[in-house]
């Protein structure tokens, strides 16, 4: 029998906020956290603005020896992992720790870690090379370090999907508990990419907006739009098979309910034209939730203000979902945080378990000029106040990959 999966601890810092409350917060009031660049010289780029993680001091949250054996992706990922976990109220005297797994996902890993100590190894010879290189570069340390950091002793893995790595976390954690091998997963992603090599590699991919107007740089669906905003942070949740939850008495916020998957087999970056197999990871996802798709109230869409694709996920939405999508709500919260990369699937889900809780359709900011192409129902600008019952989020990654996940406002049956 399969088993029911909800969520039970949201965490989050992003360039809106240190954590959860504040990341709402922000999206709520139509915060913008893109900025200029501060954490290097841009005078050689073209591209000036990202949207960092602000006045992030990580003595704040950790001892020097600690902070220095953490990439700032893994950083990010102890950040959020503490805050969803505290927020679950899991502890080991409620909760078996062999049955607590973590899939947290990072689509680059310690990218600035590479940059640094490649430059030290050209400039001061290999000897001087940081024995703690590899274990900070990785891409699985920080779900490594967040097994260490709280003693979970069950699967624990990073799944890299480039762009939809987190989102693809969060539905194999999903599906992990609903059959039955773990009670808990710490599911999500982290990526901290804002560095030279990092930004030099995507610009000359012609990739990124260099608009120096951050109200006008990340705007998704804009007719105007003509590339993405690098961003930073983590977003983290606590799933949890229901009965355990029910057990220890705790807080529900929402119901995972449908995962689906597919990938493009197109292009090493561009996704396929016709949004077929894009449509098909939300065709699955329905399935899986065994739901209709006019039972889908809002779309947190990937939305990443590149040209094709916000055409594509638009023609991908309409095949999937038909008649339906001209009713459905769509936006895309790239607009207030940029595009997180490996961790956008896992802070767009904490907003979407979020906008379930409050009642809140976040708007898609900064929308100015209509895209005749583009013409779902975008929540342009301002939030909208409405009973949500059934959310989908997407994302997609370079490579042609493609996760979508479906969850519901939680009832007892």
């Amino acid at each position: 029998m399969e088993k029911r999966v909800v969520i039970t601890g949201l965490g989050a810092i992003t360039p809106i906020g240190k954590d959860v409350y504040e990341t709402w917060e922000g999206i709520k009031n139509k915060k913008c956290g893109i900025d200029k660049i501060s954490l290097f010289d841009t005078e050689n780029f073209k591209t000036k603005l990202a949207a960092e993680v602000k006045n992030y001091d990580p003595l704040e949250y950790f001892e020097v020896k600690q902070s220095k054996k953490m990439d700032r992706c893994s950083q990010f990922a102890i950040i959020a992992a503490r805050e969803a976990v505290s927020d679950s109220g899991i502890t080991k005297e409620n909760t078996d720790y062999d049955k607590v797994g973590v899939f947290v996902s990072s689509g680059i890993g310690g990218l600035k870690t590479m940059q640094d100590q490649c430059e030290v190894n050209f400039e001061k010879g290999n000897n001087r090379v940081s024995p703690m290189f590899i274990p900070k570069v990785i891409s699985n340390m920080p779900a490594g370090n967040i097994s260490i950091e709280f003693g979970f002793k069950g699967e624990s893995i990073s799944i890299v999907t480039a762009c939809a790595s987190s989102t693809h976390a969060i539905g194999e954690g999903y599906k992990t508990i609903k059959h039955g091998y773990e009670d808990i997963i710490i599911a999500g992603g982290t990526e901290a990419s804002i560095c030279s090599v990092g930004i030099a590699g995507f610009e000359n991919m012609k990739a990124l907006c260099t608009s120096e107007d951050k109200t006008r740089a990340s705007i998704p669906f804009d007719k105007e739009r003509s590339g993405f905003v690098m961003g930073e942070g983590a977003g983290i949740l606590v799933l949890e098979e229901l009965e355990h939850a029910k057990k220890r008495g705790a807080k529900i916020y929402a119901e995972l309910i449908g995962f689906g998957s597919t990938t493009d087999a197109y292009h090493i970056t561009s996704p396929c034209p016709d949004g077929e197999c894009g449509a098909k990871s939300m065709i699955r996802a329905i399935k899986d939730a065994k739901i209709k798709p006019e039972d889908i109230n809002y779309i947190n869409a990937h939305g990443t203000s590149t040209h094709l694709n916000d055409l594509t996920e638009t023609i991908a939405i309409k095949t999937a979902l038909g008649e339906a999508s001209r009713n459905v709500m769509v936006s895309s919260t790239k607009g207030n945080i940029g595009h997180l990369l490996g961790a956008a699937g896992g802070v767009e889900a904490v907003i979407c378990a979020k906008a379930i809780e409050n009642k809140i359709v976040p708007p898609t900011i900064n929308y100015k000029e209509k895209d005749e192409e583009c013409d779902l129902d975008i929540v342009p600008n301002e939030p909208i106040n409405k009973e949500l019952n059934i959310v989908m989020s997407n994302s997609l990654g370079f490579g042609g990959h493609n996760a979508c996940i479906i969850m519901k406002k939680y009832e007892e049956e």
